[in-house]
C-alpha cells in the first residue's frame, strides 16, 4: 500500500481515510488500489463489523471530501483510476457484506459523490455538498451516479443535479434522504463512529442479511424480495447468534455476538 488510504480499527469499527489532501483526495490508481486493500481488510476481519469512510482535508481552504477522478493522471494516460473488482476507486462496484458509513466534510463531487452514493449511510457537515459535474466537461457520471442518485433523492431532483452539474446542498440532501445526519464541521467522524458503534451492537449476520435485502429492494419485485428474505432468514434461524440473542433477551443481558 502507498498510504493514500489509511486503515484503523476502533473496537468493532474500521475507520478508513482517504489521505491525499494535497490533491483534494482525487482518485488515481494508487489510491484506488489502497482503498480496495482496505475494503479487503474490513471484509476479512471477523471482529470488525462496520466501516466508516472519511477523508483528510488538512490544508484545504474549502474542504473537499473527494474531487473524483484525478484528471491530470487520467490525461497523462495509462491509468484506469479503478480496479477490476471494485470499479472506480476500487470501491463503487465492490461486492461487500459489511455496511459502510461515509463521513463527509466539504464537497463530494463527481467520482467523490459516487463514492458517497456507493456507501450505505452518510454523515455530513453543515458545509458539505454533493455534485455530479461531469456534464460541464462533456462527460457523464460513469461510476454509478446516474442510477444511484435517482434512487437516493428521486428522479426529478436527480435529473436537475445531473443535467445542470450544480451541487446539491447538504440541507437539501438531508431533506431528500441522501444524508442521515448533519453535524458541525469537524464532528463528522465522531458522529459516524457513534452510528457505527450502535450498528455494531446488533447481530452482524442479521445486519448483513438485512443490508442485502434493502439494497435489492431498489431493483427487485416484491415477490423476488419475499423469496430473498425467506432465503436469508433460514440460515440465521439456525445460527449460534440467534440462540445467543434469544437467551440474552430472556436473561436480560447484552448479547455476545460471534458472527456465526
Amino acid at each position: 500500500m502507498s498510504n493514500l488510504v489509511t486503515y484503523e480499527v476502533r473496537g468493532n469499527v474500521a475507520l478508513i481515510t482517504l489521505n491525499r489532501p494535497d490533491a483534494r483526495n482525487a482518485v488515481n490508481d494508487e489510491l484506488a488500489a489502497d482503498l480496495e486493500a482496505c475494503i479487503d481488510r474490513l471484509e476479512a476481519d471477523d471482529t470488525v463489523w462496520v466501516g466508516v469512510l472519511t477523508a483528510n482535508t488538512e490544508g484545504h481552504k474549502s474542504p473537499v471530501f473527494c474531487a473524483g477522478a484525478d484528471l491530470k493522471a487520467l490525461s497523462a494516460g495509462g491509468q484506469t483510476l479503478g480496479t477490476k473488482r471494485g470499479g472506480f476507486a476500487g470501491y463503487v462496484y465492490r461486492d461487500r457484506v459489511k455496511p459502510i458509513i461515509a463521513a463527509v466534510d466539504g464537497l463530494a463531487t463527481a467520482g467523490g459523490c459516487e463514492i458517497v452514493l456507493a456507501s450505505d449511510m452518510v454523515i455530513a457537515t453543515s458545509r458539505s455538498s454533493f455534485g455530479l459535474a461531469e456534464v460541464k466537461r462533456n462527460l457523464i457520471a460513469g461510476a454509478g451516479g446516474l442510477f444511484r442518485l435517482p434512487r437516493a433523492i428521486g428522479r426529478a431532483v436527480a435529473m436537475e443535479v445531473i443535467l445542470t452539474g450544480d451541487p446539491l446542498s447538504v440541507d437539501r440532501a438531508y431533506a431528500l434522504g441522501l444524508v442521515n445526519q448533519v453535524v458541525e464541521p469537524g464532528k463528522q467522524v465522531e458522529a459516524a463512529m457513534v452510528l457505527a458503534e450502535k450498528i455494531a451492537l446488533s447481530a452482524p449476520m442479521a445486519v448483513a442479511a438485512s443490508r442485502r435485502v434493502i439494497l435489492a429492494s431498489a431493483y427487485s419485485t416484491d415477490e423476488e424480495l419475499i423469496e430473498m428474505t425467506n432465503k436469508e432468514f433460514a440460515p440465521i434461524l439456525k445460527s449460534e447468534d440467534t440462540k445467543e440473542g434469544l437467551t440474552a433477551f430472556i436473561e436480560k443481558r447484552a448479547p455476545q455476538w460471534k458472527g456465526r
